[in-house]
């Protein structure tokens, strides 16, 4: 894609950069001809005079255009924008697949046929949105990622390599040249040698009420499988994750001076981190456009309720885990039903000692639930059959993101469905409609909100309707 031609909005994105605005970080990026680098809004250096500056919707466009990321600002580290995401559901859907590394075990014609459309049409969706194609779109995210473990890492090269996806140094040499317009010795140069181990600094756009999602995550808490820390004044989220064949955990810190996450990684392996932090970052919430939200919800419904700007959506690792913890949280307290998770992570979740002697459980796998009985649950049959049969529904079916499907099973109705889309798959307009919590805020308001009006954002409309509770 060109730079941005449209005037009035070349003007607004001149006044946030000199204004160093950081609401809009990552949504666009600044191009500067005098000296070929491309900086994110935010950057410290001394701002360019206008007449050498392009903006660029995002970091890709500037690349092709022939400028290099900036060593000091970083832009392989800004949050993601969903300024430029379109409006076509199934080129967003791509995105989020690509960035979990679909792309580096499939072809461009298996996911197409994924997403239920031609290998064509997802072409020309790229091409119209992004100015690029899926694959060299892909092999982008994987530089970029690259570059950010060059620069906070002590990783090998050759790790660094696998861990972004590349097959082989070389392979991983070359596209750093070709995309970066650098070395990767070039940007390990630059590297600020404080932190050891694998420590990433997870960037987001403010506002980002932290004590909330802090709060809301610190009630659910599942003994072994999550655990918090707090002294003075400093708090963190940790808990065991798996994906695919890597296990480990981390430990996340909200850094609120920088606008940063700081995540520490313990992983066995490296191969699928980049998809790990992808989804850290989704748990989080971090790249939602929570200033367009906030704006366009308190328009809606400000004057009629207490709102928290900055609200973000607490996710939970994976879709499973989501779905049981619903359904074995339908009709109980949050305490019971932290209690009846707890008790099947006591008797199905593998248990680990890591390397400091502390000793947690991964959630069980749906292989792990259909071979056992569930005889340990004190519960009604049909909800251990509930389980069941979504356990085997995960292991029939390969992409778990079809949560639709699941009111095919016995057992699942719409809430269930849909507090998984809205925890787990980050649906931005999710309304838990007849949900208790909501039912209790809508009379203490004293009215209902106008759904309609609140489209597209109605999942952070449901969060900020229980937090009237």
């Amino acid at each position: 894609m060109s730079a941005v031609q449209d005037k009035p909005l070349a003007k607004s994105y001149s006044r946030a950069r000199k204004a160093r605005d950081a609401r809009f970080d990552g949504v666009f990026f600044t191009a500067v001809k005098s000296t070929g680098i491309y900086c994110r809004p935010i950057c410290p250096a001394n701002p360019p005079l206008e007449k050498n500056v392009e903006y660029y919707s995002s970091a890709i466009s500037a690349a092709q255009a022939g400028f290099r990321p900036c060593l000091r600002c970083r832009p392989d580290s800004a949050p993601q924008s969903s300024a430029w995401l379109g409006s076509e559901t199934s080129f967003q859907r791509a995105l989020g697949l690509i960035q979990a590394g679909a792309l580096q075990e499939q072809s461009v014609d298996d996911l197409a046929l994924r997403l239920g459309i031609s290998a064509r049409y997802l072409r020309e969706l790229f091409q119209a949105n992004l100015g690029t194609s899926p694959k060299q779109y892909a092999i982008y995210q994987q530089c970029l990622f690259a570059k950010q473990l060059l620069h906070n890492s002590d990783l090998a090269m050759q790790d660094v390599a696998y861990a972004a996806g590349f097959n082989s140094v070389r392979r991983f040499n070359e596209a750093i040249k070709d995309l970066l317009k650098l070395t990767p010795s070039d940007i390990r140069a630059r590297r600020t040698p404080k932190e050891k181990g694998l420590v990433l600094k997870l960037n987001y756009r403010p506002p980002f009420a932290w004590n909330s999602l802090f709060e809301f995550l610190k009630r659910r808490v599942i003994e072994s499988l999550e655990w918090i820390s707090e002294s003075t004044g400093r708090q963190s989220y940790s808990r065991t994750i798996e994906y695919r064949t890597t296990r480990g955990y981390f430990t996340a810190e909200h850094l609120a001076q920088s606008n940063q996450i700081a995540l520490s990684l313990h992983l066995n392996e490296y191969q699928y981190l980049s998809a790990i932090v992808q989804k850290i970052r989704l748990l989080f919430d971090l790249d939602a456009p929570i200033y367009e939200i906030d704006k366009h919800l308190i328009s809606c419904v400000g004057d009629s309720i207490e709102y928290q700007e900055g609200l973000r959506i607490p996710g939970i690792w994976g879709a499973f885990e989501a779905g049981v913890r619903a359904i074995l949280g339908q009709q109980v307290s949050v305490a019971a039903a932290n209690t009846l998770v707890t008790t099947m992570l006591e008797n199905l979740g593998d248990e680990v000692e890591f390397k400091s002697g502390m000793q947690r459980r991964y959630f069980p796998r749906p292989q792990d639930v259909v071979d056992d009985p569930l005889d340990f649950f004190r519960m009604p049959q049909s909800r251990k059959d509930t389980i069941r049969r979504l356990a085997y529904h995960f292991i029939e079916h390969p992409y778990p993101e079809q949560i639709n499907d699941w009111l095919e099973i016995k057992g699942i109705g719409p809430w269930t469905v849909n507090y998984v889309k809205l925890r787990a798959s980050k649906d931005p307009d999710i309304w838990l409609a007849g949900d208790a919590g909501i039912k209790n805020a809508i009379k203490a308001v004293g009215r209902e909100p106008d759904l309609e009006q609140t489209q597209p954002w109605r999942s952070y409309l449901t969060f900020q309707m229980w937090n009237q509770l």
